[in-house]
């Protein structure tokens, strides 16, 4: 089983036009988040998935690997399945899912993934990760997607909404998705050819398509938050958490 991590990229984005080519810190966001899936040990090569011109150049020019893919695709889904098409790999591989706009995205979180795979293979198809909201985190804002899981660690739902709600407590844990998967190659062909759910159309959310037609997603606990880069504004709290780092 090989290891393959991929990084989907677009430049068009309603809030963050061309976002993968914002600078932090001196380099290009897409470049910040190669250079911390290189830091995963076991993953055995690294492509960014795009179907802009001005990505795939800033990759090239960092020595990174790019796949072109269609501009009509409609999900992030269906870039990585065409680039996995396009790449020839076996049904038996694993591909990791990491998103263009995690460019502080943890290297052990992503090996965790893979051993999830290795620990119990064919036991499930789909996993990703999940980390417990801490005191300066907002589990009321509706970009940190929610997750709530049974006692196999296997998710139940996500939400943009605060999940699950506690009726009698007020203190109590709350976990937050952080947008990170791995699939079997087998099982990413059938989940892009899935149609798309009707909690999915409602939660804009492309996993709840797998829980919808009755799939497992299985669960790995990170230590840190991945944080996203959905505005101009999140740029500076990433370069922030940086130099924290």
């Amino acid at each position: 089983m090989k290891v393959i991590l991929i990084i989907p990229a677009r430049y068009g984005s309603s809030r963050f036009p061309g976002k993968p080519l914002a600078m932090i810190k001196g380099k290009p966001m897409i470049q910040r988040v190669y250079e911390r899936a290189l830091l995963a040990q076991g993953i055995d090569e690294i492509y960014v998935a795009t179907d802009d011109e001005r990505i795939a150049a800033t990759v090239r020019g960092f020595n990174g690997k790019v796949v072109m893919t269609d501009a009509d695709l409609a999900t992030g889904t269906d870039r990585i399945n065409q680039t996995v098409s396009h790449l020839g790999l076996a049904d038996n591989d694993l591909v990791i899912n990491l998103q263009g706009d995690q460019p502080i995205a943890d290297p052990d979180s992503l090996e965790q993934l893979a051993e999830l795979f290795k620990a119990a293979p064919g036991q499930f198809d789909m996993a990703t990760l999940a980390y417990q909201f801490g005191e300066n985190d907002d589990p009321q804002d509706p970009n940190q997607v929610k997750v709530v899981f049974d006692n196999d660690m296997f998710a139940l739902y996500f939400s943009r909404s605060c999940i699950p709600f506690g009726r009698d407590v007020q203190d109590y844990p709350i976990y937050k998705h952080l947008g990170v998967y791995a699939y079997t190659c087998k099982f990413l062909k059938t989940f892009a050819a899935l149609p798309m759910g009707r909690l999915e159309q409602l939660e804009k959310l492309e996993q709840l398509r797998a829980l919808e037609h009755g799939h497992r997603i299985k669960l790995a606990f990170s230590k840190y938050n991945s944080t996203e880069v959905d505005t101009p504004e999140d740029i500076a709290r990433c370069e922030r958490l940086m130099i924290e780092d």
